[in-house]
């Protein structure tokens, strides 16, 4: 046997039924679409959510939530990340630049330093914000913290 002569099984493949083929094909008629309605006429495309008529489910659930439009967002930095820059390039000052550089951060984004991690090294860390515990490990290791405006 090989590809050449695969055939399926017999009685498993079946002619398509050719709808709207006149009366004696008994899918004329009609053509299985029924009496009348939207769903009868060409070009009939449903809606999503259409519960034919009855009131859609997005419209019986109340709404809720709200975006806060003064809501600042930052890119966290964990001071792992800082200890393993400044081991592997002996930098003494880190800031946006360097971030950038190391591919942490990218484009404009605000920076957040975590104490996600340990640090050895004293260095000096600019960044917009940082979370009391890694400010404190950072300044516990003999470092410095800057915080940026804007």
């Amino acid at each position: 046997m090989d590809l050449s002569n695969l055939q399926p099984a017999v009685g498993s493949v079946h002619s398509k039924t050719r709808i709207g083929r006149g009366a004696g094909s008994g899918k004329g008629g009609t053509s299985t679409r029924g009496h009348k309605g939207a769903k009868s006429r060409s070009g009939y495309k449903r809606k999503i959510g259409f519960e034919g008529g009855q009131m859609p489910l997005q419209r019986r659930l109340p709404k809720f939530g709200f975006k806060n439009i003064n809501r600042v967002e930052y890119k966290a930095v964990n001071l792992e990340v800082l200890e393993a820059l400044a081991a592997d390039k002996g930098l003494t000052t880190i800031g946006l630049a360097e971030l950038r550089a190391a591919g942490c951060i990218n484009g404009k984004a605000r920076v957040k330093i975590l104490a996600n991690g340990e640090i050895k090294h004293a260095i000096t860390v600019e960044a917009h914000a940082f979370s009391a515990a890694a400010q404190a490990a950072i300044e516990a290791a003999g470092g410095s913290v800057n915080k940026l405006n804007a």
